[in-house]
């Protein structure tokens, strides 16, 4: 996955009117840098499109690093009271800056945080600068603390741009400033060596500004000069901590969603004609039962018009069960008609003499069996024989048999 990185000079060299060029890297998924350079902002199109994430490290100078004491509060309830936390360090209106809050750090532990400041529309134009140009995921973080930083020690860098000398200082886990000064090697050196007190100072100075700064460095105690690259700031921007456009780049998901909109339409779409099928078939279906319902009912009450109807379907067989008993005609699981099955079975297997008993209830024929006369074989062979009949024989407690018509309850 590709990350572009962007660093974004002080609205000060903005304000000059003339287009100011912004450093930029884009970084492959083993973190090697792959393309690098500088550009305006809105050239960067193909850049800003083919890199699934755009960091956007603005000017120190532009943001400001508060501490503040915060109450004992969940995430949600604190970013809501970071407005009148800061109420008292700020200038203007909270509500016209993005407040972020850093995580935890290792010097937090005396419950105080440190809160990102940055004046809000003027955040807002260079993420909607970058949405436009096709960017899919938009973070801002602080330029200071994108700057490596030993312990004990601080770090800085200084650029050139038509304001004059940007520096940008580092001199904690979460604490930096920036400022705008004169283009003057020596001024520009003192001012950071001021600023960061006794610390060992590491200044990162462009390569072209270096033999600048080299005499004036030396003769300095506790400053040293690296030439800056974007090794270190990468390095740095992962654990920057808190991410100012966090909510902001709100037309990535906008485009994202129209992207998917055609698609879940038509899905939509098909899934509501599913369930219209569905539901039409059903009524068909229910209609039809109660068509068929109707019919039987009716027919019923002709041939019983004195019997009240609670089961159509089971009245019906009872009653031609009784009729069939009546006019002499034998059913199939009357106790007659069972026995005379059963003894066919048994003399066909050859073991009539197994019969100790026999008893009927509920047109079910129980066989009590003679103490070890007949074995699983037997009945099965007993069952084979009865099935042709359309009757089905079961064990039942204490070795007994239980015939009754095939389909029937157990």
């Amino acid at each position: 996955m590709t990350t572009l990185y962007i660093r974004y000079p002080a609205r000060a060299a903005a304000d000059s009117g003339a287009i100011q060029p912004c450093h930029f890297a884009l970084l492959g998924d083993s973190g090697n840098v792959m393309q690098q350079g500088a550009s305006a902002l809105g050239s960067m199109a193909e850049l800003v499109a083919s890199a699934r994430r755009v960091v956007l490290m603005l000017a120190a100078a532009d943001v400001t690093l508060l501490r503040v004491k915060t109450p004992p509060l969940s995430a949600a309830r604190l970013k809501a009271a970071l407005p009148a936390l800061v109420e008292d360090q700020l200038l203007g209106d909270p509500a016209d800056c993005i407040l972020a809050l850093a995580p935890l750090g290792p010097d937090d532990s005396d419950g105080e945080r440190t809160v990102a400041v940055v004046q809000r529309a003027w955040l807002d134009v260079l993420v909607k600068a970058l949405v436009a140009q096709g960017a899919h995921a938009v973070s801002a973080v602080p330029a200071q603390l994108c700057l490596p930083l030993q312990p004990g020690g601080a770090s800085a860098a200084i650029a050139l741009d038509n304001a004059g000398l940007e520096l940008t200082l580092r001199t904690g886990h979460q604490a930096g400033l920036g400022l705008t000064v004169a283009p003057e090697p020596e001024a520009a050196l003192a001012t950071l060596r001021a600023l960061a007190g006794e610390a060992p100072l590491a200044v990162y100075v462009p390569a072209a500004l270096a033999p600048h700064y080299q005499p004036v460095a030396a003769g300095m105690v506790g400053v040293s000069l690296e030439h800056d690259n974007w090794t270190h700031w990468v390095a740095a921007a992962r654990t920057a901590g808190p991410d100012l456009a966090a909510g902001m780049a709100t037309g990535t998901q906008a485009r994202a969603w129209r992207r998917w909109r055609w698609p879940a339409a038509l899905a939509l779409l098909a899934v509501l004609v599913n369930v219209v099928g569905l539901n039409i078939e059903w009524l068909r279906m229910k209609r039809e039962s109660a068509d068929i319902r109707k019919g039987m009912e009716q027919t019923f009450r002709a041939a019983y018009p004195q019997e009240a109807m609670l089961d159509a379907v089971a009245q019906m067989r009872r009653n031609i069960a009784t009729a069939k008993a009546g006019s002499g005609e034998q059913t199939p699981d009357e106790f007659t008609a069972l026995a005379a099955a059963l003894g066919e079975a048994l003399a066909s297997a050859g073991k009539r003499d197994v019969v100790a008993g026999l008893a009927y209830k509920d047109r079910v024929l129980t066989v009590k069996l003679k103490p070890n006369a007949a074995d699983a074989g037997v009945r099965q062979q007993v069952n084979d024989l009865l099935k042709p009949r359309q009757l089905a024989l079961s064990e039942g407690e204490g070795g007994v048999w239980q015939i009754r018509m095939a389909g029937g309850k157990s």
